[in-house]
């Protein structure tokens, strides 16, 4: 089961990457595409209006994507924010019980978040709705996304407080930091 879920968290950071790497592609071509109407236009030519439409949108669209799918992956490294000054303060069996709150409050909220996510991805199905943009896009898909992103969040959440309430340390606790930028601890 560790593995699945290892696995699970993994494919769903590498999901949130690719959609980095989508945006920056998009980005690089319509730069490309002006350079070429640009040069076009200084030879005397007429520019060709080389642009990919609805750019804005599809930006927008993947970095919703990528913000989401990056969720559990992030917690699981360590890498969300936190603020430890009480837990350093009080003693480890209150440490351990703050931590245990967290969690359960974090679950609960991201369990509440990822069913409204869903049922607002089901409205959008169910009245067809799509973008305003030049290309419209069906607004179920990114909002899937959206939903798998946090339910795959809310899973992570759930595993690291069955992990605590056991008596384990929690994912975020024991992530070995080995990032360049970051350093080690």
């Amino acid at each position: 089961m560790r593995n699945a879920l290892n696995a699970l968290y993994q494919a769903s950071t590498v999901l949130a990457a690719s959609c980095l790497v989508a945006i920056s592609s998009l980005v690089v071509l319509q730069v490309i595409g002006r350079m070429f109407d640009w040069a076009r236009t200084v030879l005397g030519l007429e520019p060709l209006g080389l642009q990919i439409p609805s750019l804005a949108e599809f930006a927008g669209f993947l970095l919703v994507g990528a913000s989401f799918l990056a969720l559990a992956g992030t917690l699981r490294n360590g890498d969300h924010i936190r603020v430890s000054i009480l837990l350093q303060a009080v003693k480890p069996p209150a440490a351990r019980l703050l931590n245990i709150w967290a969690l359960m409050l974090a679950l609960a909220l991201a369990s509440f978040f990822t069913w409204h996510a869903g049922m607002l991805a089901y409205d959008s199905f169910q009245f067809d709705e799509t973008s305003v943009g030049i290309i419209p896009v069906p607004l179920v898909y990114p909002q899937l996304v959206m939903t798998f992103g946090l339910l795959v969040y809310s899973i992570s959440l759930a595993d690291d407080l069955i992990v605590a309430v056991t008596g384990g340390a929690p994912s975020f606790e024991t992530a070995v930091r080995s990032d360049p930028i970051e350093g080690s601890e």
